[in-house]
């Protein structure tokens, strides 16, 4: 699942993309209002998680572009723009849900997971499936036609990220962000020894694993 992060305010920027990387979540952030509007234009995004009051464009202007140009990513407003007015604005101007801050990451994890299941952006039952694979978000599982097949911690990271993401190639920035951190790394030749590894631990299996390398670009898991 692939979230917009808009946010000035860079301790709470941080605050987020991290509890939200850790909820299994892909995320790009920014502070700025007119590259926000870029990104969002440029990218399809799952949903955008957006601040009102920010420099260059304000949050208000963003939605009503995106509404205008018809982008259907879903947009939660996160904004210390607490009046009823402002609300309703958010809401009729395309927002799909509003919060206030202060405001709890439980909640706002819960509304983004509401936000999920509208539309056809989450798997039933918390499976992403893949050519008979399937990986089970909520028992941290990976499976071949309902067998298991036993992952280490950070294979089974990797996977996530790229089935989160199916369809989609996904940088290796990206996949050392997702399963270490923003501020740490790991290589290239170390993730590539990891998938190797998956490789051999489905290699009797009657499908290979749906994991494809785009050089120069990064890694997708897509359907054969």
């Amino acid at each position: 699942m692939n979230i917009l992060l808009v946010e000035d305010s860079i301790k709470l920027r941080r605050s987020l993309r991290i509890g939200l990387t850790g909820a299994g979540f892909t995320v790009d952030e920014t502070g700025d209002g007119a590259e926000a509007l870029s990104m969002a234009i440029s990218e399809d995004y799952d949903i955008i998680i957006l601040d009102l009051m920010l420099p260059s464009v304000d949050g208000m202007e963003i939605l009503k572009t995106l509404r205008r140009l018809k982008k259907q990513s879903k947009v939660l407003i996160l904004s210390a723009k607490d009046q009823v007015n402002d609300r309703i604005e958010g809401l009729l101007n395309g927002a799909d849900d509003y919060m206030t801050k202060p405001f709890s990451f439980d909640e706002l994890h819960a509304r983004l997971i509401t936000l999920t299941r509208r539309g056809g952006l989450t798997v039933e039952d918390d499976c992403i499936m893949l050519n008979g694979y399937c990986i089970d978000l909520q028992l941290k599982r990976f499976l071949f036609n309902a067998a298991e097949v036993e992952l280490t911690p950070t294979e089974y990271k990797i996977i996530e990220c790229l089935f989160v993401n199916k369809n989609r190639v996904v940088s290796i920035e990206k996949i050392s962000e997702f399963i270490v951190g923003r501020y740490d790394a790991i290589a290239k030749n170390s993730l590539e020894a990891h998938l190797s590894s998956i490789r051999k631990k489905v290699k009797s299996l009657s499908e290979p694993l749906p994991i494809k390398n785009k050089r120069g670009f990064g890694y997708i898991a897509a359907e054969r």
